[in-house]
């Protein structure tokens, strides 16, 4: 289960966060009109609206996506090593819902049995035999449903971005609180897909807490509702 390690922004003290924390996030505000701040027991969290919500549009579409394929002219005949095509194969749905269509000749010589007959429909970027070749590379390593090529992911990425929650909008409570609760169900919610931090550690309330120092300031709610 994906853990992130955050070092408090005074005192070095490390906290671990796991994914379900997050539905136990209780709201104080939004702050400067692009953070969340939130709490978690005894300490304080801020959270970047729009890198969370861009996150989580990512991993929506990285896992929800089927993508549109233009056939080729000509197929393209691929030069893959016997053992490479059996990957592809067992692989064909998932080269399909990235945009490739691909054919496999079982009564062709090994080596020239794998045709490439449709690549994704994108406007802005081209796709070739190049990206078959990476995405067999990573089905090779990690099978799985969920494979993208690089290309498919910057643009999935670039997607996320522009559609998610913007730096000075205004953000209701409800909110707030559906993007601390999206936070718990994705794969990775510690860092956007350009590699900004979501979410930092703000702030240790327990030692102001301890002396009976209980500045409002820091509480907010006790129960979100």
């Amino acid at each position: 289960q994906a853990k992130a390690r955050l070092a408090g922004t005074g005192e070095l003290k490390l906290r671990v966060v796991d994914q379900q924390d997050f539905s136990r996030m209780v709201v104080i505000g939004q702050f400067n009109l692009g953070f969340i701040i939130a709490r978690l027991d005894g300490d304080l969290y801020i959270l970047d609206q729009h890198a969370c919500d861009e996150k989580y549009r990512y991993e929506t579409l990285q896992q929800s996506t089927t993508i549109n394929t233009q056939p080729l002219v000509v197929p393209k005949r691929m030069e893959l090593e016997p053992a490479d095509e059996m990957v592809v194969a067992e692989s064909l749905e998932v080269f399909r819902k990235n945009g490739f269509e691909l054919t496999v000749d079982e009564e062709a010589p090994p080596g020239q049995r794998v045709q490439l007959v449709a690549v994704p429909f994108s406007k802005a970027t081209v796709f070739g035999p190049a990206d078959v070749h990476e995405m067999v590379c990573l089905l090779r390593d990690s099978p799985g449903e969920h494979c993208r090529p690089s290309k498919v992911s910057a643009m999935f990425a670039s997607r996320a971005c522009r559609s998610a929650i913007m730096i000075g909008t205004a953000l209701t409570k409800a909110k707030m609180r559906l993007i601390c609760r999206h936070m718990g169900t994705m794969d990775q919610p510690w860092n956007c897909p350009h590699g900004r931090p979501t979410m930092r550690h703000l702030y240790d309330l327990a030692p102001r807490e301890a002396s009976g120092n209980k500045d409002t300031r820091y509480m907010g709610p006790q129960n979100a509702s």
